[in-house]
């Protein structure tokens, strides 16, 4: 790795990350500042719902449309070195994939059947962590026959990551839209089994166009296949019907929440499709995010949503154990990071402008 200019391009990442840029712009901006530090042939980032760790919109560049759902099987149904969520839960959140399998990539599932026949060869991925939540997922790939990601690859990523999260959270709470809403009731999403669209009722063609990833592609977005890939996982683990149903929830390129969450279709007829219900999120779905992006502490983010609910000081004390004067200290806390300063315009605050 070139010194000179991985300092310059930790500078400049840095910058970018606290700039205030909304979640596209910012994975754009920091391909092309990786770009200036190591060789990367084909490059995936993807925001998160912290508390599923399903995908709910991607970056693309150098990876054919056609490999998406092998990746996404690969990734919910498949035993696997370096993937995602055991980076995310494991401690070690940067890895590479030749440092995971003691450099004899054969060994990975991933490499053999999908890297290797795309001309890929090693990987680096990194699990975007700020305060113990996920926010967003990295993935930067090697051409085949090229050198493999060394350690001071994974030293870098791993020193910036913490940032790239915190953009990513700050940007979920950005008002931003590239669109204007085009549905306002539910949608739904008929997938096969290879995550392909058999159909889509009226309203999903408005939801599809605001969840569409980029660059915009004819394929179904990451977050609709996300949710049915983890059905389907559930499915192959034989919790019966998939247990509860996998659900997310996305800020759409229209600046508005919604939630998803997909069933398998019984009954003549259906032939085993998905279906994948798009449809605007209750408050009640969006409120506990919200507060997470907003870095409160558990016990900030249990006094806010009491306040949300009209709770009085007293009544909070007393639902909480705690003290009228602790009360309000997580007050000025919570107020401090929301950006307001009274009860009322956090109400109007997490609920008029977030919903």
């Amino acid at each position: 790795m070139d010194t000179t200019a991985a300092v310059r391009a930790q500078r400049d990442i840095l910058r970018l990350c606290h700039a205030g840029l909304d979640a596209l712009a910012l994975r754009l901006a920091l391909l092309k500042a990786l770009r200036q530090v190591t060789p990367i042939a084909a490059f995936w980032a993807a925001t998160v719902d912290p508390d599923t760790l399903l995908f709910t919109g991607s970056v693309i560049e150098g990876i054919p449309e056609q490999a998406t759902p092998a990746f996404l099987a690969n990734e919910f149904l498949q035993d696997d070195a370096n993937k995602f969520v055991a980076l995310a839960r494991g401690g070690t959140p940067v890895n590479s994939l030749s440092a995971a399998t003691g450099k004899n990539l054969e060994q990975s599932a991933r490499y053999r059947d999908i890297l290797a026949p795309l001309g890929l060869g090693d990987e680096l991925r990194a699990a975007l962590l700020s305060d113990g939540a996920c926010w967003g997922v990295l993935c930067l790939h090697r051409q085949r026959g090229d050198p493999d990601f060394a350690a001071d690859d994974v030293a870098f990523l791993r020193e910036l990551a913490p940032h790239v999260a915190e953009g990513l959270r700050t940007a979920l709470l950005l008002e931003r839209a590239e669109l204007a809403p085009a549905a306002d009731g539910p949608g739904v999403i008929l997938l096969a089994d290879d995550a392909t669209v058999i159909a889509t009722t009226p309203a999903a063609a408005g939801w599809l166009a605001e969840l569409g990833d980029w660059p915009r592609r004819d394929e179904a977005p990451q977050a609709v296949r996300a949710v049915a890939a983890r059905l389907w996982a559930l499915e192959r683990e034989g919790v019966p019907g998939g247990g509860l149903l996998p659900r997310g929830r996305v800020r759409t390129r229209a600046g508005r929440w919604a939630t998803l969450h997909a069933a398998r279709l019984a009954g003549p007829g259906a032939g085993g499709a998905t279906a994948v219900v798009v449809e605007p999120a209750p408050p009640v779905e969006i409120v506990p995010l919200v507060l997470r992006a907003y870095a409160l502490t558990a016990r900030e983010t249990l006094v806010a949503q009491l306040v949300l609910h009209g709770r009085s000081t007293a009544e909070i004390a007393a639902t909480l154990c705690i003290s009228a004067l602790t009360v309000q200290d997580h007050l000025k806390a919570i107020f401090a990071k929301t950006g307001v300063n009274n009860r009322r315009s956090l109400v109007a605050h997490v609920f008029a402008r977030q919903h």
